[in-house]
């Protein structure tokens, strides 16, 4: 991939990464004097309607919550070709996927950073938002004062619980996506996002690989490390609950 030398007034530096929707650069914005992350449509889906407005959607969300546990958004513009992009503030502490690649977190910061996550994803669920994606690709780390703050990011499949039902793409990941997920007729509402939630726990607080294979969290609980409280695997079998009416209803609870 032929790195650009600028996107609008962004001088670019360097790649951030890239997914199957979009791909995001590290820049420099002069008139902020600051690097930022600029997100652009991937350019097989540029001439998709629709996905295009999920995308601006995604923009749009992030800065009308402009909140600290979220991801913020500066601007967004056009480049020549016709594809939109977002300028996101950086996230410069990387992913969790990136932090658990080098391995486990100590039990202590695993519990921390969950709970940070939880919190962040209540934000969401206060302004009837369901994210539909939760995974460590998708909780970035921005460095600040007294330590890394977390973030959520990536929104580009959430949509707001009025029409969560009329989505009938299959969306989400698997190991993370809830069962329902699976179900095109499915009403994905908050509950999906609290068993996403539930297998982030599994992943950062078991014994061993990513969270995958039977849906159900209940046999995954007896994996949880050691030092883990067992009122926490109580809290993630209950997240993780094959049946939404067995979870709990939002990230909050």
């Amino acid at each position: 991939m032929i790195t650009p030398a600028r996107i609008g007034a962004y001088r670019v530096e360097r790649l951030l990464g890239t997914g199957s929707f979009a791909t995001v650069w590290l820049a420099y914005d002069p008139a902020l004097a600051d690097r930022v992350a600029v997100k652009v449509l991937a350019e097989n889906w540029s001439h998709d309607l629709r996905v295009r407005e999920r995308f601006l959607d995604e923009a749009r969300l992030l800065r009308k919550l402009d909140h600290h546990r979220l991801v913020r958004v500066h601007a967004v513009g056009e480049l020549p070709d016709g594809r939109p992009y977002a300028v996101l503030a950086w996230a410069d502490g990387g992913s969790l996927r990136d932090r658990l690649a080098r391995g486990p977190l100590p039990v202590g910061r695993a519990l921390t950073v969950l709970d940070e996550i939880a919190a962040g994803v209540a934000v969401l669920h206060r302004h009837r938002v369901v994210h539909r994606d939760l995974t460590p690709s998708n909780v970035l780390f921005h460095s600040a004062p007294g330590g890394d703050r977390v973030l959520i990011a990536d929104l580009g499949l959430a949509k707001a619980l009025a029409s969560a039902s009329g989505l009938t793409a299959r969306a989400g990941t698997p190991g993370y996506m809830a069962p329902e997920q699976d179900d095109p007729l499915a009403v994905v509402d908050t509950r999906a996002d609290v068993f996403g939630l539930g297998r982030l726990g599994l992943r950062l607080l078991g014994r061993d690989r990513p969270p995958g294979g039977a849906a159900d969290g209940r046999a995954a609980g007896s994996r949880l490390r050691a030092g883990v409280p067992a009122a926490v695997d109580t809290v993630l079998r209950t997240a993780t609950a094959v049946r939404p009416a067995d979870r709990y209803p939002d990230a909050g609870a």
